[in-house]
């Protein structure tokens, strides 16, 4: 038995070619639009500094898996470039884990050009007050005596809020965020405000999402789960959701899940709690990023939206396809992320201001879909589009035992 009408099924494949190729002329005009200039001024071929190497510090707003996700493409753009020696890239088996990864960069990868500081790698622990004195260390080290860092890598909404001032004046590059405007790190898509902060930015690819999700699916109830506060409204795009619900005439329902200063574990459960009161009321839900939405957690997060056949998209990518989610953007999207970080980092070695280069970013559009979860809540997929598929996932995938 289908879970939705044949009619709509059978126009699934001509919306998504329509979006697609709508996205392919969007992705040109604004690529047009919001580009500088001054990108070109700036090659990305290998240099020294002043016959030394370039020295890197790494800041992340805590645990996330898109993190070590984000480091590994970074890693593998910088190896196209020739900043690198090419080398397999050890993927540790919590995808959490960003600090193994940061250690074996600093120990075993080898470059004529970039040095991976092995004492400026900092992630906070849980707690109200971690953040605050974890920035303060991050700024003293910043703000030494000679300067011993020529570029800051961070990763997440928090820590680049916590660079993005003028308390310190050390480039920064600002990966792996939602809505780093939304979020107050970055003053628009055309200027970030500060000269040392760059931060990567689609304005339309959360829209293009829940574009996407309703022209497969047509619910008429979202479900939307997030805390309520400006991280947790940034972390979910909220405001592009809402945006979008308004044009396109569906009921959003959102429900609240606190994360800050709590365990992944415990905002997890406040995640859940979310999801099994929005299965009984929503027709389809998107699934943002939340620290709670780990893969560990996800069969449980999971459980009760599936018993209730409820469609779900996830914000996060293709990764959360393999394991269980619905439909996604594939997660090949993450190689041209990386790229593009890559390329920003060697323009700021080679003599730009991060605040004069382009922000501006659009992934390839790819789907992700998981046929296993489609059987399980009754969801026949269309030929047609399984044609258009990118990445098709048969069963779904168990997580890896938690690391201790």
């Amino acid at each position: 038995m289908s879970f939705y009408p044949v009619f709509l099924r059978t126009a699934v494949f001509a919306a998504v070619c329509v979006l697609s190729g709508w996205l392919s002329l969007a992705q040109a005009a604004d690529t047009q639009a919001y580009a500088k200039p001054a990108d070109t001024r700036y090659p990305t071929t290998p240099i020294r500094h002043d016959g030394k190497k370039w020295r890197i510090g790494y800041y992340q707003s805590g645990d996330y898996e898109s993190y070590q996700k984000t480091l590994i493409a970074i890693l593998g753009g910088l190896m196209e470039l020739g900043w690198v020696d090419k080398a397999a890239i050890p993927t540790p088996s919590d995808p959490r884990d960003t600090q193994t990864l940061w250690t074996w960069m600093c120990k075993d990868l080898h470059s004529d050009f970039l040095e991976f500081v092995s004492t400026a790698y900092w992630t906070p622990a849980p707690g109200k007050d971690q953040r605050n004195k974890l920035r303060q260390q991050v700024l003293a080290r910043l703000n030494q005596q000679p300067q011993d860092l020529d570029l800051m890598l961070v990763m997440g909404t928090k820590a680049g809020q916590d660079l993005a001032s003028n308390d310190h004046h050390i480039p920064t590059v600002v990966a792996s965020t939602t809505d780093p405007i939304a979020a107050q790190i970055i003053r628009s898509v055309e200027d970030s405000g500060f000269d040392h902060i760059h931060a990567k930015i689609d304005p339309t690819r959360h829209a293009q999402q829940v574009r996407l999700f309703h022209e497969i699916i047509g619910f008429k109830r979202l479900g939307v789960v997030y805390e309520n506060s400006l991280a947790g409204r940034s972390f979910g795009a909220i405001d592009s959701v809402e945006k979008i619900a308004q044009e396109l005439h569906f009921e959003l329902v959102p429900c609240y899940a606190p994360f800050s200063d709590l365990t992944n574990q415990e905002a997890a459960k406040n995640l859940e709690r979310c999801h099994v009161k929005l299965a009984e009321q929503v027709d389809a839900l998107y699934l943002t990023r939340h620290p709670g939405a780990t893969t560990t957690h996800l069969p449980a997060l999971l459980a009760p939206l599936n018993q209730h056949q409820i469609p779900t998209f996830s914000q996060a990518g293709g990764d959360d396809v393999k394991y269980g989610v619905l439909i996604s953007m594939a997660t090949s999207a993450f190689k041209y992320v990386g790229r593009y970080h890559a390329e920003v980092m060697a323009k700021i070695f080679n003599g730009a201001k991060p605040r004069d280069l382009s922000q501006f970013f659009q992934s390839p559009p790819k789907i992700a879909i998981n046929l296993a979860t489609a059987k399980l809540i009754h969801y026949e997929p269309p030929i047609d589009m399984l044609g258009a598929a990118d990445e098709i996932y048969d069963t779904i995938a168990l997580p890896e035992p938690k690391t201790p």
